[in-house]
């Protein structure tokens, strides 16, 4: 599905991307949090949990060092084998596990409209693919603008970009804000609700 937020990303200063590419991850925690309750991992779903904060402190602490590599492997070590389960919870488990390692990528690469596009992308692929489970059908692009899931979420995608392009310095509080609102929000981009 083509989105017009993915040329204005190129837009936007390193930090801004990173920021995006968090409020996302965030947004699918839920997804792999559920994934891991319905098969008793709960352990697994604080590991993503506290890798996802050691972005969001790395993104409000200043001069924090923290190794992104060895994140990395271990949130490879989390990651759902399609074999393992029945449950469709899986799939959307699985989206969560990439979106983060991209951004964990991103980080130690330095690379980061690549992978801001990439997550964006990844995140409506997830409410795509869920829609299509439920339904049984493949849908064209004009349909999958009129569904509930996919406004919600470019609205969503919209507004973190909104808040960011307005935003002439590095801004911690602004970072703070964003996370806590999507944390008390605690919904996911496919409608998961977050009940611990």
């Amino acid at each position: 599905m083509r989105n017009p937020i993915h040329k204005r990303l190129a837009n936007l200063t390193n930090w801004k991307h990173y920021t995006f590419m968090v409020c996302l991850c965030e947004r699918m925690y839920p997804n792999f949090y559920f994934y891991c309750e319905l098969e008793g991992e709960l352990a697994n779903a604080r590991k993503y949990r506290n890798i996802l904060d050691l972005v969001w402190e790395f993104l409000t602490i200043k001069n924090i060092k923290i190794n992104f590599d060895h994140q990395l492997e271990k949130l490879e070590n989390i990651v759902p084998i399609k074999a393992t389960s029945q449950s469709y919870a899986i799939y959307p488990a699985i989206d969560a596990c990439k979106g983060l390692a991209d951004l964990l990528h991103s980080i130690v690469a330095g690379e980061t409209l690549e992978q801001a596009i990439s997550i964006s992308q990844l995140s409506l692929k997830t409410i795509i693919e869920l829609l299509e489970s439920q339904l049984g059908k493949l849908f064209n692009e004009e349909e999958l603008k009129h569904q509930l899931l996919v406004e919600q979420e470019l609205d969503v995608q919209w507004e973190i970009y909104r808040i960011l392009k307005d935003c002439e310095k590095h801004d911690v509080n602004l970072i703070l804000d964003l996370k806590n609102e999507l944390r008390k929000a605690e919904i996911s981009n496919i409608g998961i609700e977050l009940q611990k």
